[in-house]
């Protein structure tokens, strides 16, 4: 587990190596599979942020030998494209896995098991061509695309396309005899994009952290965010688990977490994280039987941030009201509904009285006398400040809805 002031706790139990009795340590490398996903979209939206490419573009225009598919970017990165969960040709059971040149020949034969945005359906399928679109657009092997411009600027020296020593070997766990097997290290090869990497646990806390709060110099602040917000629910009954933009995410009570499991023969992996108050949690287990992994993760989290919570920034006070602001702090009124303008830490924002600190709006000024809501209720409407001949503030107008100093009736203002 981690934070950004560093470790909070590590811990290994167990053999890395049964043959050789080598014991797992904090360093150890395991496989962390579909983790991979999570670099994968961070790869995707670079280049989306780079004008290189479009969440919206038809998978078919960077990948036109497959066919007018009516499936985009967002749906491969949402796991709402519809299409079959792994690639045609029963790829699990060969000995070695397709080259990109044969993943791609047999893709065209894919099945769309459901229509588009019709129901979340995870997809390896669909990763491994988001991997392919990244190398044509890039014009550079997937590989190296996420080698030179994530894991070298973020100093994940310990994640990789292949193991390096120390590395944990993968079992097959009898779960009636307690006797072991070992798994083949299978390479992806065509499809590395939806899992070949490997990584340690203390890699994966820093990479976790890295998309609660990113280095604006890969990935800038507000990509993140959006690549964290919820997109669609992949267990629409209990509203527990979704998926954002590569990322899973998960609520347990009131708390949001996110994230993502990854599997590969051998070995499972959790990586868990919370954005409200930047904590990191990551399992690496080399079986494939045992208890359930994801749940070790939300469990260690919420571990961490009940005994070890984020410090609180120290509060300072600022030293004069800006003067866009002067008259419009305070109380306003939209019908009978008191609505409360306030400045915090340089900015202006909004919250009904009473309401809870998640009812909270934050404004940014785009011009005088205007504001854009940047978050919370409203986001994205305008907030106009009408001032009389003399500048003094008579109204608010937010989302077009007029607010004056005292309870007002309905209509009651200018209707300009």
């Amino acid at each position: 587990m981690a934070g950004p002031e560093g470790p909070l706790w590590s811990g290994a139990v167990g053999y890395a190596d049964v043959a050789s009795e080598r014991l797992a340590t904090a360093d150890t490398q395991f496989r962390v599979g579909s983790i991979t996903k999570t670099f994968t979209a961070v790869a995707v939206l670079r280049l989306r942020d780079a004008g290189r490419l479009g969440l919206d573009d038809a998978l078919s225009l960077h990948l036109p030998e497959l066919g007018g598919w009516p499936v985009t970017l967002r749906h491969l990165l949402t796991h709402a494209s519809g299409l079959q969960r792994e690639p045609p040709g029963r790829v699990w059971e060969r000995e070695q896995m397709p080259s990109t040149a044969e993943f791609l020949a047999a893709a065209s034969g894919a099945e769309r098991v459901l229509e588009p945005d019709e129901h979340w359906h995870y997809s390896n399928l669909g990763f491994a061509l988001l991997g392919e679109v990244v190398a044509r657009v890039s014009g550079r092997p997937y590989t190296k695309v996420v080698e030179e411009e994530i894991l070298v600027p973020l100093g994940l020296s310990r994640t990789g396309w292949h193991p390096r020593a120390p590395q944990a070997t993968g079992y097959l766990v009898d779960p009636r005899t307690d006797t072991v097997q070992v798994e083949a290290a299978l390479d992806l090869n065509g499809l590395a994009a939806a899992g070949q990497l490997w990584s340690t646990t203390e890699d994966l806390c820093r990479w976790g952290l890295f998309l609660a709060s990113p280095d604006p110099r890969v990935l800038r602040p507000a990509t993140a965010e959006e690549m964290l917000r919820l997109r669609i629910m992949s267990d629409p009954d209990r509203w527990t688990t979704g998926w954002g933009l590569g990322v899973m995410l998960w609520r347990r009570g009131d708390r949001f977490f996110a994230g993502h499991l990854g599997g590969m023969p051998g070995h499972r992996a959790a990586l868990v994280v919370s954005r409200a108050e930047p904590r990191a949690a990551a399992v690496l287990v080399n079986a494939t039987s045992g208890g359930e992994i994801g749940e070790i993760g939300l469990d260690l989290i919420e571990l961490a941030l009940d005994l070890c919570p984020a410090p609180s920034t120290p509060w300072r006070p600022w030293a004069t009201l800006p003067a866009e602001m002067a008259g419009v702090i305070g109380a306003w009124w939209s019908e009978g509904t008191e609505v409360n303008f306030a400045h915090r830490g340089g900015r202006l924002e909004a919250r009904p009285a009473g309401a809870a600190e998640e009812q909270t709006s934050v404004f940014q000024q785009v011009e005088p006398d205007v504001w854009r809501t940047v978050s919370g209720p409203e986001r994205g409407e305008r907030l106009e400040v009408e001032r009389d001949a003399g500048g003094r503030v008579t109204c608010l107008r937010w989302a077009t809805y007029r607010f004056d100093r005292e309870p007002a009736l309905f209509g009651a203002g200018s209707a300009s």
